[in-house]
């Protein structure tokens, strides 16, 4: 499959924060109510327990919504809500098992002897909880969102897995939560597949909100300029990226941004990174720029 499945292409094609700021207008009754996160479980019989688990958990729920509100309507940032959690929770899922199709194998294997259905719980409940910690604030919501996640996992898993196999998770997705910061240093490969996972939902739709709310930088107007991003077989490495650019100014998302999350990682002898624009077509954002001083 060159692609992530339908629906999820579908949300990272479309102007999903759209969606995001509307549902910060809705109670938190709601909005709750029409959160469910879908990934392609396979045959992982503790990821689908996992997800029903996630799919009727308020808390876990509230806290998405809380996280959009702050990072929407108060900041007047790009989408923190649930639907860039399922982005971010397919993608990370999608490099994962790229890479095992390409027998690259995964920390929870290498280290622990334990396998690959750990390790995507692991990917998963990293991106799930990975910015909960932005109901509390933006700044520091890294450390925020291991606060808060800690005592939550050990709710979720009880039952899945028995002592000490459910620290060596909680542990793992701790790590991988922390890593995902702007100075993250991954320590296992599913650190890194959550860090590069958050930065690959780049998609112009997340991007909707600060660049009409007229903040024009070259954050907004580069992120304004992705039009879909592409998961599949490389040529020379197990990964190809593949980003559709409507402008030029979209390398600045490739070049400087997803660099820095890839870099350190652990994923960069197995992804390739290819960005396309239609030169001919090129779009303009916008039609003049005034320096404020």
């Amino acid at each position: 499959m060159s692609e992530l499945d339908k629906e999820t292409q579908e949300r990272i094609e479309d102007p999903v924060s759209e969606q995001a700021e509307e549902e910060t207008r809705l109670t938190p009754a709601e909005a709750v109510a029409q959160m469910r996160i879908k990934v392609p479980t396979r045959a992982n019989r503790k990821l689908a327990s996992l997800l029903e688990r996630i799919n009727e958990d308020e808390q876990v729920k509230g806290w998405w919504h809380v996280s959009n509100v702050n990072a929407v309507k108060r900041l007047e940032i790009n989408d923190h809500s649930w639907v860039h959690i399922q982005i971010v929770a397919n993608i990370a899922l999608k490099l994962l098992r790229q890479l095992t199709k390409h027998h690259v194998e995964p920390a929870m294997v290498e280290d622990y002897g334990m396998n690959r259905d750990d390790a995507e719980i692991v990917v998963v409940l990293g991106a799930l909880l990975h910015c909960i910690g932005m109901s509390v604030h933006r700044e520091g919501h890294e450390d925020w969102s291991l606060f808060l996640a800690e005592p939550k996992m050990r709710e979720l898993l009880d039952g899945l897995y028995d002592e000490p196999e459910r620290t060596v998770v909680i542990v793992e997705v701790l790590g991988a939560i922390t890593s995902h910061r702007e100075d993250g240093k991954p320590l296992t490969l599913e650190a890194g597949i959550v860090r590069v996972a958050d930065a690959l939902d780049m998609a112009k739709g997340r991007s909707r909100i600060p660049f009409e709310h007229g903040r024009v930088s070259i954050h907004s107007l580069s992120a304004a300029a992705i039009d879909s991003v592409h998961i599949g077989d490389g040529e020379s490495a197990p990964i190809s990226i593949e980003i559709e650019m409507n402008n030029s100014s979209g390398v600045y998302q490739v070049d400087e941004l997803l660099k820095a999350k890839l870099r350190g990682s652990g994923l960069e002898p197995y992804v390739e990174v290819v960005a396309r624009i239609d030169t001919d077509a090129e779009k303009s954002l916008i039609p003049l720029y005034r320096l404020e001083l």
